[in-house]
């Protein structure tokens, strides 16, 4: 299970001690007194460089149902005025496996950077009134807009102008740059967990299945479990072989051929296409006109075929998919 990160290493020596918010296990509780983000570092209302370990609920108004999951419900609400998205994760059906999710969400959550969904705050806890029944954990973030790739894919009459596809496309590369430089592997890359900001900005979200290495460089681990989506899973997850940045990479290339061609990267029974993609290197088509009309999309097509290659080791890293997509256009 990912580990708590650890409260000395998001916030500073000068953090003060403040009544009235509920603690999750991050903070350290004495009298009835808990940490929270001092509102010197508020930009605007709501914490601008740092997330707490803690919510205040008197604040958090207006709860509006806006998407559901495995683990829990999300909302749209307001936090010291400002719009955010509320992650309630519940206990569904396995419990180990909920909270597994819910301190994996936090994997990310001391980071700051336009294409990755900040976190604002976070608890294990909920005051009884609001009788949250199962409860594992609360979340909130940014509110980032109510769209995601998957629904700009293929919610479309046309396809997608090409220029648009690269820009989305280097928005992703640019997230998973940051993430891999900071030891985090997301795990679950896909159209889905690609939120599209009402200014056109992808940011990346639901960390819900990511993993902190024990090292920034390529160090590999092995994971129990693997979660994710069967259809953006590399190879060497799926024979439960080494994990690296890599495994993003691939999840990369299949989210960048959904954006250009605007189908599903496979047809047929789940346990025929794990098989396949180990056994017969089986990958979506790569020959459609989107990638042979142009140079732009022979450019896209090489770069995409590198990305899913069954040997991790040729797959660019981040930081040459953002050289490369830079070159594209």
């Amino acid at each position: 299970m990912p580990s708590p990160i650890p409260i000395t290493r998001l916030l500073p020596k000068d953090f003060g001690l403040e009544f009235g918010a509920c603690s999750s296990p991050l903070t350290k509780t004495t009298s009835g007194c808990t940490l929270r983000v001092p509102t010197s570092t508020f930009h605007g209302k709501i914490a601008h460089r740092l997330w707490s370990s803690v919510i205040n609920w008197r604040e958090l108004q207006s709860l509006e149902a806006i998407g559901s999951g495995g683990f829990g419900m999300v909302f749209k609400s307001r936090y010291f005025g400002d719009t955010v998205a509320v992650k309630q994760v519940r206990c569904v059906k396995n419990k180990l496996a909920s909270r597994q999710s819910f301190w994996a969400e936090l994997n990310a959550a001391h980071l700051q950077h336009k294409n990755i969904v900040r976190v604002i705050a976070a608890t294990t806890c909920a005051p009884a009134h609001l009788n949250i029944k199962d409860n594992i954990g609360t979340i909130i973030m940014e509110f980032a807009g109510t769209k995601n790739l998957q629904q700009i894919i293929y919610g479309l009459t046309d396809l997608l102008p090409m220029d648009t596809c690269i820009r989305y496309s280097t928005d992703i590369a640019r997230a998973l740059q940051h993430l891999h430089a900071h030891g985090i592997v997301h795990l679950d890359l896909k159209p889905a967990n690609v939120l599209v900001s009402d200014e056109g900005v992808c940011k990346l979200a639901d960390f819900g299945c990511s993993f902190k290495l024990t090292s920034k460089s390529d160090t590999v681990t092995h994971l129990s479990e693997i979660g994710g989506t069967f259809t953006h899973r590399a190879p060497e997850l799926l024979k439960g072989e080494e994990v690296s940045p890599r495994v993003d990479v691939y999840s990369f290339g299949i989210t960048m051929w959904q954006l250009l061609t605007r189908e599903p990267p496979y047809d047929g029974d789940r346990q025929y296409i794990l098989y396949a993609v180990v056994a017969y290197n089986l990958r979506p088509d790569i020959t459609r006109d989107v990638f042979i009309q142009s140079s732009v999309g022979q450019a896209c097509q090489n770069l995409i075929s590198r990305c899913w290659d069954g040997d991790p080791k040729i797959r660019p890293t981040a930081d040459q998919i953002m050289t490369e997509l830079s070159l594209i256009l």
